[in-house]
């Protein structure tokens, strides 16, 4: 194997590296010129607190429309 710095094949390296970089500069500046500024609305949740009035007569009525029967004793 040649050793590129006496071979001369060095500038091909510095120029491929240098070319990566320049293409890499110029995608950086057009996504940079390109790129919308999209305004974010800001979200506002409702502070309200919702109650939910449990009945004994609705748990009734849940239980009879399952359809799968629950185990009394938890083990």
């Amino acid at each position: 194997m040649q050793n590129p710095f006496e071979s001369g094949h060095i500038k091909n390296y510095i120029l491929l590296y240098a070319s990566v970089v320049v293409i890499m500069i110029l995608f950086f500046f057009a996504t940079t010129m390109f790129q919308k500024d999209e305004k974010i609305e800001k979200k506002v949740f409702s502070t309200k607190i919702v109650e939910k009035k449990v009945t004994k007569e609705s748990n009734k009525d849940n239980n009879k429309t399952t359809r799968f029967k629950l185990i009394d004793v938890n083990y």
